[in-house]
């Protein structure tokens, strides 16, 4: 448990109120030139561990006028709020303020779709037990994405769990994307004989929304759904983000750097959550985006596999890829961890719907729901122990002649679990 310093928190107060003072007096005789210093933006403001973030936030606000968004207490401590960059980097200033970065936009790694249970060996699982009858996996997973069709009956949906982050939670989790839908049905779609199933089958989805209809947002939503996950972290085993932006990794979970994001996931990450992430589809190494970029994730590339068999020759199904592949789109280097399926892909889609698209962002759910499968069987893994069983299981049998890089990664293989 954190500490909370009244100490630090009275003498941000004072501070702040001598700034509120100086500040206010400077503006009288020198406003700042409209649509410079006065034009306001999103920011995320990242606090010190022992300050309290929802007491300093507030005072922060009615102090400094600011349009408060997310408050974050869980995986770090800080928030999110609408501000001039003047105030910005008065904030900057207070004690007990880590640091402050404008807000980023971030986006769904989708391109168009791959088939993927049969070549990670899904249906050799026991845990997974495919054969056409309803028998649910007990396992957690949450959906970091456009929100889950909550009523989709392919999917088995902890609508009591679900979070919306966008448009600071007004409206519900449910997705008006389908992103998050299909990434949810690879992950976990029912073995119930109808539409398609799953990696991990009848897996309890937990749909958080931080990107909205047009698959895009901000990085303050995506901490917030982080900070949400990391809050049960004794009810989620693994979390999925089929999403990304630009940043890199600064080695020390954004202590250096300021990255709020890294530190909710190392946060949430030492709280017992896996998270798997999709590498990017720029085709360039995943060391420029975040959160692929970082160590505690496991970073996922895509394979292009039209038949679900070894050996390639399969006749492309959806887009010009070749069998058994690395897939042209996905990014590549030593931040990758593990290849998956991730072109081609038939999964579950908003209103009841099934859709086929491709991405890295459909790659990353496969092994999201291996880790499922793993953490099913095995409760009292880490999520380092998580990681490498999926590498120490994998597969070299891909053809990695297309790969940008020279590291062959593990193909995801969960025969065994």
């Amino acid at each position: 448990m954190r500490l909370r310093s009244p100490a630090l928190v009275a003498a941000a107060a004072a501070a702040l109120a001598l700034s509120v003072s100086t500040t206010g007096a400077a503006s009288s005789s020198a406003a700042p030139a409209p649509g410079i210093a006065s034009a306001t933006g999103s920011y995320v403001v990242l606090l010190d561990d022992d300050v309290a973030a929802r007491t300093v936030s507030a005072l922060h606000a009615d102090r400094l006028g600011l349009e408060l968004g997310h408050v974050y207490s869980s995986a770090i401590q800080g928030y999110s709020a609408s501000m001039s960059p003047t105030t910005a980097a008065l904030v900057a200033s207070l004690p007990g303020v880590a640091s402050v970065t404008a807000d980023t936009p971030v986006a769904a790694t989708a391109q168009s779709t791959p088939t993927g249970i049969d070549r990670a060996n899904a249906d050799a699982s026991p845990t997974a037990a495919i054969d056409g009858t309803d028998q649910r996996v007990d396992v957690d997973v949450a959906v970091i994405d456009t929100g889950v069709d909550l009523d989709h009956p392919d999917l088995n949906v902890n609508t009591a769990g679900a979070k919306n982050c966008t448009l600071f939670g007004i409206g519900s989790a449910d997705d008006q994307n389908g992103h998050g839908t299909h990434v949810s049905g690879t992950i976990g779609a029912k073995d119930d004989a109808n539409g398609v199933v799953g990696m991990a089958p009848g897996a309890r989805i937990w749909p958080v929304k931080v990107l909205g209809a047009a698959g895009t947002g901000l990085n303050s939503d995506v901490i917030c759904g982080i900070d949400y996950v990391a809050a049960h972290a004794d009810e989620i085993e693994v979390a999925n983000m089929s999403l990304g932006g630009g940043g890199e990794d600064d080695g020390d979970c954004g202590a250096t750097n300021g990255d709020a994001m890294h530190a909710a996931i190392c946060e949430a990450v030492a709280n017992g959550v896996t998270f798997v992430v999709a590498a990017g589809n720029d085709s360039a190494d995943a060391a420029e985006s975040t959160p692929a970029a970082y160590d505690e994730v496991v970073t996922v590339s895509a394979l292009a596999d039209f038949d679900g068999q070894p050996g390639g020759g399969a006749a492309s199904t959806c887009r010009a890829d070749e069998d058994d592949t690395f897939a042209s789109f996905s990014n590549y280097g030593d931040d990758v961890d593990i290849i998956a399926p991730g072109v081609c892909i038939t999964s579950t889609w908003m209103n009841g719907g099934y859709d086929t698209i491709s991405g890295t962002s459909m790659a990353a759910p496969h092994v999201a729901g291996g880790a499922a499968l793993y953490a099913a069987t095995h409760p009292s893994a880490t999520p380092a122990q998580v990681q490498a069983a999926l590498e120490s299981a994998g597969s070299s049998d891909w053809d990695a002649s297309d790969d940008p890089d020279d590291t062959k990664e593990p193909l995801l293989d969960v025969t065994g679990w």
